[in-house]
């Protein structure tokens, strides 16, 4: 009788003795749940290169002091538009400030057209500020029936239209950009000259041709257009040259100047 007690309290003891287990069992497992967790964390920044673990580091300070980025500030900003800008800028709100790099940055801000020079600054504990110094406007260049806004260097300027730039030269054909400047300084010593001219062309890609508002043309020589302007004034000045109908006044020579007269009888006959 005593052996078949024995066999029946069995089940009974083994679920007493499970039961007990279990409850040392579940913190002891919560335990090595949070150390397996820490020795992943500590094994995933163990992989980062160094400047992966700067990077984590810098973000983690900023996140734990609250430097957030709250406000991008601009400076300089008149004519590059302001969502390109920001775009280039790339600065989330609320991005740690001390995770950004202001060197990526005034890079990125560099690519757009518009702009000269930048620089970007961190102003502790939640502003960018991003200072540039913008192209400036210095001529219309038109190629093959396009038209594009220029600086003094000849590089073009994305523009979404020409009407706030009407009053800039025009300067025409291959090559023009590149010589722009050195000729419209010049030109820029007459200023009776600069009011009759319609256009600067340039032929060949090599010179220059003065397209009046007469539809007179100018012929320049090549490399030395500013003394050609000179000799150009002084005949105005003394015959009021530019004032008459002209088709052609031809400078390219040194030693002389060839000059053809529009052919007035042809515009002013009727037909019969």
């Amino acid at each position: 009788m005593r052996r078949l007690s024995n066999a029946t309290d069995r089940p009974g003891r083994l679920r007493l003795f499970l039961r007990r287990q279990r409850r040392f069992l579940k913190p002891g497992g919560m335990v090595l749940g949070g150390v397996a967790l820490l020795l992943g964390g500590v094994v995933a920044y163990r992989t980062l290169d160094p400047a992966g673990r700067l990077a984590r580091f810098a973000e983690d300070v900023a996140l734990s002091a609250g430097l957030r980025v709250r406000e991008v500030r601009f400076e300089g900003r008149v004519l590059t538009p302001e969502p390109l800008l920001r775009a280039a800028v790339g600065a989330r709100r609320g991005a740690p400030i001390l995770s950004l790099s202001p060197a990526e940055i005034r890079d990125r801000v560099l690519e757009l057209s518009w702009v000269a020079s930048a620089s970007v600054e961190r102003h502790l504990p939640s502003t960018l500020v991003v200072h540039i110094e913008e192209r400036r406007p210095f001529a219309i260049w038109q190629n093959n029936g396009r038209y594009s806004v220029i600086d003094r260097d000849g590089r073009a300027i994305e523009t979404s239209g020409l009407g706030p730039f009407a009053s800039l030269p025009l300067v025409v054909g291959a090559g023009a950009p590149a010589h722009a400047a050195e000729l419209l300084d010049a030109m820029a010593e007459y200023p009776d000259l600069v009011e009759r001219v319609q256009a600067a062309v340039r032929v060949g890609e090599r010179r220059w041709n003065l397209r009046l508002h007469t539809g007179a043309d100018v012929m320049l020589p090549e490399g030395h257009e500013a003394a050609a302007m000179a000799r150009l004034m002084e005949f105005h000045s003394r015959d009021a040259l530019l004032d008459r109908p002209l088709a052609v006044v031809d400078l390219r020579l040194p030693d002389r100047m060839v000059v053809r007269p529009r052919d007035v009888s042809a515009q002013t006959r009727r037909p019969t």
